[in-house]
């Protein structure tokens, strides 16, 4: 097997690996969410069955499992708002579909009817698009029910309400969820920045592409921590027991959208390595050791969030990574260099301010390393 060969095949057993860990991940994170629809929908049959004698209550398991994944990271009173969207939309779909069918004239019927039910109760856009999704959805998963009307009408309410009080009595830990998710992301970046480092280090253009690559599918990791914190901060407006977490929480928010951009900074900070590599110049070798710095500085941050700990750690991680980078220029001036050294700084920056530093005080102290930095090179090149 030929040495590209070879490295291609590595590159595809470790995507392979990482996707894996991603679906296994993705179902530990999502565990939490699994046994409350489970739970709702069971205990909303046995009330609809064993209390009002309902043979056939599939509109209670129906509408708590609707009604739990519609209020998915809504307040307390979003979260109600579209449960009454749930019930109204389910209960016009069946009155009306059992009287008129099934087809597109007769869906596009029943969504403006529900709308406009849902309109004549309440003007809120949640309420009313709750609604109309859910008479599409009743369509689709029940045409046609027999029983009366108003016995339906109560098994919706029934799972709906179910939805919200296992919402209330077993929400997601809302501290746990987030680090569920930020963690990953945390390592995913640190990661990724020890790919693109490497790259450098060997010269290789196989291994800057995969790290490119690697970069290019992190946006999904940092939309899916804005969701667990969304989803977090709605469980702790229905659960007030668990606020206590709230500044905890705040550590992650700040973070965050710091690390969205971070994650952008590498991204371009690998295409800049790619370019360096592919036009045979040689690379600086300091300039690997700063972008291995910047991946410890990521897994300091990642221990400061965990732990609440002065970000001590990452900040002179990143303000050594940033320093090193800019000495790299006293030497090197060709423009390939000069792109991965401001991608460098401009992710320690991120990284800076995830900490808690705002952008006027990263920037003063990035600018005030990066010149003593420079100094020491001049003077010992002299």
């Amino acid at each position: 097997m030929s040495a590209l060969a070879e490295t291609r095949l590595n590159g595809g057993l470790l995507l392979f690996r990482r996707l894996l860990r991603e679906s296994f991940r993705r179902l530990q994170t999502g565990g939490g969410h699994i046994v409350q629809k489970a739970v709702a929908a069971g205990m909303a049959w046995w009330l609809a069955t064993f209390l009002l004698g309902h043979q056939q209550p599939s509109f209670a398991a129906i509408a708590a499992i609707i009604s739990l994944g519609a209020t998915a990271g809504r307040e307390g009173r979003q979260a109600v708002e579209l449960v009454f969207g749930v019930t109204c939309g389910l209960g016009v779909a069946d009155l009306f579909v059992s009287a008129i069918g099934v087809g597109p004239a007769q869906i596009g019927v029943v969504v403006a009817i529900a709308t406009a039910v849902a309109l004549l109760l309440g003007k809120g856009e949640l309420l009313v698009n709750e609604a109309a999704i859910s008479a599409l959805l009743m369509i689709a998963l029940v045409p046609a029910s027999s029983g009366p009307f108003t016995a339906r009408l109560l098994d919706a309410l029934i799972g709906s309400g179910m939805a919200l009080a296992v919402r209330a009595i077993f929400p997601n830990n809302p501290k746990r969820a987030v680090e569920r998710v930020a963690r990953p992301t945390l390592e995913e970046l640190a990661g990724t920045l020890r790919d693109v480092a490497e790259a450098l280090r060997i010269s290789n253009l196989d291994r800057a592409e995969a790290a490119l690559q690697r970069a290019r599918a992190m946006d999904d990791r940092v939309g899916e921590l804005r969701e667990a914190l969304d989803s977090s901060y709605g469980s702790i407006k229905l659960s007030p027991p668990r606020r206590r977490v709230l500044g905890h929480l705040g550590y992650y928010a700040t973070a965050t959208g710091q690390l969205d951009l971070a994650v952008r900074n590498t991204r371009v900070l690998a295409r800049a390595a790619k370019s360096l590599v592919r036009s045979d110049k040689s690379t600086p070798p300091q300039l690997p050791d700063t972008i291995l710095e910047l991946s410890q500085a990521v897994e300091a941050l990642d221990a400061y969030l965990g732990e609440q700990n002065h970000p001590v750690d990452t900040r002179g991680l990143a303000l050594e990574a940033a320093g090193k980078a800019t000495a790299v220029l006293v030497g090197r001036k060709d423009l390939e260099t000069s792109v991965v050294v401001g991608q460098v700084r401009s992710t320690a920056v991120d990284l800076l301010q995830a900490s808690g530093m705002n952008y006027s005080e990263a920037v003063q102290a990035l600018d005030e390393i990066a010149i003593r930095s420079a100094q020491e090179v001049q003077q010992s090149t002299g």
